[in-house]
């Protein structure tokens, strides 16, 4: 299994976290302005909870592998929550050389703090982190579903 590099990954998630928006959004609009239906909502909503837990853990994997700065990390995860920003963020770190078409820490060499130990050891093994990713992602998915939605349901 080839590794994606990271400006590649990080585009994919970044993408598909847009693109589950705005389904989100179209099934909202369908829910609460044309009051047709509320299909879109719950397909919609499922899949950019997926979407958005997954682009949370790829933005942690860059932000430690590439070593950013705290501020660049967090207004990397903050953009997560509004509609669309992910684009917005991927092209600002694409062009402030934020992403690279390399990854640091798949070399051998001696990672000093132990996030970047857990991220390194990952990146050498793509298949397994890989799983570990997917398995990550139902299990907070998961614990999302059993906490329920931000809001009362009527």
């Amino acid at each position: 299994m080839t590794l994606p590099s990271p400006r590649r990954l990080f585009f994919a998630v970044a993408t598909a976290e847009a693109i589950t928006w705005t389904l989100l959004l179209i099934g909202m609009f369908l829910k609460y302005v044309t009051e047709t239906t509320e299909l879109g909502v719950r397909i919609g909503g499922m899949l950019h909870g997926i979407v958005f837990i997954a682009y949370v853990l790829v933005s942690i994997i860059v932000w430690t592998d590439r070593r950013w700065d705290t501020r660049t990390g967090l207004i990397t995860l903050a953009t997560a929550i509004p509609p669309l920003a992910t684009l917005w963020t991927e092209r600002w770190l694409d062009r402030s050389g934020h992403l690279t078409n390399q990854w640091r820490l798949t070399g051998e060499q001696e990672a000093p703090s132990l996030p970047e130990r857990v991220v390194g050891t990952a990146l050498r093994r793509p298949g397994l982190a890989a799983v570990g990713l997917v398995c990550a992602v139902a299990v907070l998915t998961g614990v999302a579903l059993l906490v329920g939605p931000p809001v009362p349901t009527s």
